[in-house]
């Protein structure tokens, strides 16, 4: 998982006062929407917390119940930031959110913000906010940490005593999160996090929200509008979660689809052999990287990367083809050179688990374990992580070890929910061909599920998280649906298609076709979300 923008400082929390009214509604849902509590609305009182970066960010904060089904009793907080609007035109908050689950959105606000068009932006309140558990917001979750340290065992379990070493790391874990969050783990879930939401709604005076999410965020904005479908003005979802297969199915499909983005990878590297030196055929390549993994499952580099560490360092790659060109060198750096310097620095930049990760992982497993049922016999899980490995090995068993402590979670499942939907004004979703964390299928699967909705296409894209990183075909749709509402539509599956951006250019050409603002974007999404 990779490294989260520094947490943001928050603002208690005062009484509501008089509240800024927002546009007349845009559209109304059928169904009646739970209320999420009967205590008096909070109004966040926000304060300065601009960075170089987003100079006009503000901070606040805002106290929610732990259960929303018992509204007067334990309260956690959740910490908000806003780049307020600035046009005469106000279209309410748009609230976002960066996946996960266990993601910051604080950051995020502003980056949004920033990277639409200034007209557009300045017609909302843009809302960044740390879910429950996450960041800064309180309390906040870290079951285990250091739990990523290196060298962790080979994930592939190729002996029975490396799988008992793997299990015992995944049970620690469980056990780690039931000791210390016992009263929490119950309450860390999906439609928990949704109510949130609706009382950021309300703090915030609004009839409804505009929602904009990534990743995960899909689902979490998917099921907002399933519980609250009067409550939502405008609703986009970009690299979208196929809700049919939370959570345990959809793990096992990314395998396949980040094994066809590794080889991608692996392709674009023998396609720039002048750079790299690593041949020209890519299934030569790919020997090479596996004879490297190898080579560090039995001496890790510097005592730091092993072979698991070694994946951690590449996945990044599946989500963001900017990534290519540093690990690529780093590659070429240890296989000619036998040197692992370049290697250990890419561990460091893309795949080493800080304390904010820690914390990120803890809410990760919290919210998944506990969204959906979860195969608690480990010989299901052996069967079916096996058989993806024969046909998917790059990623099949680091993922499974990520995901297996829900084997032995602590809480019981809830049944996820059903977000078809019939009752939304138009959505707008994004969805890249190749998109390997969120396989395309889900992004069709969701255009079926929302009744209305658009399906706008990256063909050939293979990044996760696509507007606002650089194609402008994309991001014209998306300041067109923000500014008037307006979405394409189409005759066939997909409602508009927009081509893919070129792939990077090695380094040492001192050229590259990705922008910084798509760096800036996947930084801040992070991975494994």
């Amino acid at each position: 998982m990779k490294k989260r923008a520094a947490a943001l400082c928050g603002a208690a929390a005062v009484l509501a006062g008089m509240i800024t009214s927002i546009p007349a509604d845009a559209s109304a849902g059928s169904a009646a929407a739970p209320r999420t509590t009967s205590t008096p609305t909070a109004k966040p009182a926000w304060k300065k917390c601009g960075t170089t970066d987003y100079p006009t960010l503000q901070c606040a904060s805002l106290k929610v119940p732990l259960d929303h089904t018992n509204p007067y009793g334990e309260r956690i907080t959740l910490a908000l930031s806003r780049v307020p609007h600035t046009a005469k035109t106000y279209q309410g908050p748009l609230l976002v959110n960066p996946g996960g689950p266990g993601g910051s959105g604080l950051t995020l606000a502003g980056f949004v913000a920033s990277a639409l068009p200034k007209d557009v932006a300045a017609q909302y309140d843009v809302i960044g906010f740390d879910p429950r558990g996450v960041g800064a917001s309180k309390p906040a979750l870290d079951c285990k940490p250091g739990h990523f340290k290196p060298v962790r065992p080979d994930s592939v379990p190729s002996t029975r005593a490396i799988e008992k070493a793997n299990l015992a790391r995944a049970k620690a874990f469980a056990e780690a999160c039931g000791t210390k969050y016992a009263k929490l783990l119950p309450y860390m879930d999906t439609v928990s996090a949704v109510r949130d939401m609706d009382a950021i709604r309300a703090a915030l005076g609004a009839k409804k929200i505009n929602y904009f999410g990534y990743s995960y965020g899909t689902y979490l904005g998917a099921v907002y509008a399933k519980l609250y479908p009067q409550r939502v003005r405008r609703l986009v979802l970009d690299s979208i979660v196929d809700p049919t297969g939370v959570w345990y199915d959809d793990n096992l499909s990314q395998d396949y689809a980040f094994n066809d983005r590794h080889l991608a990878f692996l392709a674009w590297v023998a396609k720039n052999d002048a750079a790299y030196k690593l041949g020209t055929d890519p299934a030569k390549v790919e020997a090479k990287w596996y004879a490297m993994r190898a080579a560090l499952a039995k001496n890790p580099a510097q005592k730091k990367v092993g072979a698991s560490e070694l994946e951690d360092t590449f996945i990044p790659g599946g989500y963001y083809n900017g990534y290519w060109p540093y690990l690529a060198e780093a590659f070429s750096s240890y296989v000619n050179d036998k040197n692992s310097d370049a290697l250990v620095e890419a561990y460091d930049n893309f795949g080493a688990v800080d304390a904010s990760g820690d914390n990120g992982y803890s809410v990760y497993t919290s919210v998944q374990c506990r969204d959906a049922s979860w195969p608690r016999d480990w010989r299901q899980w052996r069967e079916d992580n096996w058989a993806v490995y024969d046909k998917a090995p790059f990623m099949a068993w680091n993922n499974a070890w990520y995901n297996a402590p829900c084997a032995f979670w602590p809480t019981d499942s809830l049944r996820p929910v059903d977000i078809s939907n019939r009752h939304l004004p138009p959505t707008l979703l994004f969805q890249a061909t190749n998109d390997a964390a969120t396989p395309y299928e889900g992004g069709v699967t969701v255009h079926h599920q929302l009744r209305g909705s658009s399906l706008v296409v990256e063909q050939g894209g293979g990044n996760h998280g696509i507007t606002l990183s650089g194609n402008a075909c994309l991001d014209k749709y998306l300041a067109t649906y923000l500014t008037d509402g307006e979405v394409p539509h189409g005759g066939g599956e997909a409602d508009a298609v927009c081509q893919t951006l070129p792939d990077p250019k090695p380094l040492s050409t001192k050229a590259t076709s990705t922008s910084s603002r798509g760096s800036t974007l996947h930084t801040l999404l992070g991975h494994r979300g």
